[in-house]
């Protein structure tokens, strides 16, 4: 098969990778937390070397991990996590990390997420608060209070620019290595009563989402030519 077929068809591939990826930013637009997945070419063409290759790239699937808008909500259990610190939560499927910071307080004293998870302290134990002793007053380093009583403290963690990241529930990521937390809250740390909203720009996406279905359509028309021309060239050569 000649080159250009490789380079069509793949291409065709890539985009239709690529649309999928942005149809899923612009569904996830309105989730509280949610983090925009984008497509990285580094690290593909720093594979191929000097080698000819006769084929377009996919590209690798990233997480972005740039802050959202924060909005005030006035609802003392959310909170906007600021800078680059991600809440903890216990899932079934191990310790993840989030910045959806809508939390609420069961009838025990559980804090958890708004799907139910339980929300970790900076040593990895669940929170329980007094829920009869009112709503919690937290500090821009998690710290909890009710009244005059500290009841505990968010656990705020980083996680090192050279993880990659995999997706989980609630807007939650696990990473492929260990997170730490954090202890510098002076560019770090939670606002009470506010929440981050997606790090998606919807129009910005659907503007994406258009240019690669055009392109689609041309490398499907670029397709079709050149498997015309290659039939005819047939025909002609075999005198037909």
């Amino acid at each position: 098969m000649q080159s250009s077929f490789y380079v069509t068809l793949s291409s065709q591939l890539a985009l239709d990778k690529r649309m999928a990826t942005i149809a899923s930013n612009i569904a996830n637009a309105s989730s509280i937390g949610y983090r925009a997945t984008g497509v990285s070419f580094q690290t593909v063409l720093s594979k191929n070397g000097a080698t000819d290759v006769a084929f377009s790239s996919a590209g690798d699937d990233f997480i972005s991990r740039s802050q959202g808008a924060v909005s005030k909500t006035g609802n003392p259990f959310d909170v906007a996590v600021l800078g680059e610190g991600w809440l903890a939560i216990q899932t079934p499927n191990g310790v993840a990390y989030t910045r959806d910071g809508r939390l609420q307080v069961t009838e025990s004293g559980d804090l958890q997420t708004i799907l139910g998870f339980p929300v970790l302290d900076a040593g990895g134990s669940q929170i329980t608060l007094d829920p009869s002793a009112g709503p919690p007053t937290i500090s821009r380093d998690g710290m909890i209070n009710q009244g005059a009583r500290q009841a505990g403290a968010l656990g705020l963690f980083e996680i090192d620019d050279s993880a990659t990241l995999a997706r989980g529930e609630n807007s939650s990521i696990f990473p492929s290595t260990p997170a730490n937390p954090i202890l510098d809250f002076t560019r770090n740390g939670v606002i009470q009563g506010s929440i981050e909203s997606a790090n998606v720009n919807p129009l910005q996406e659907m503007t994406k989402l258009i240019l690669a279905s055009r392109n689609f359509d041309s490398m499907s028309a670029a397709s079709d030519m050149m498997d015309s021309s290659q039939r005819n060239a047939v025909k002609t050569l075999g005198g037909g």
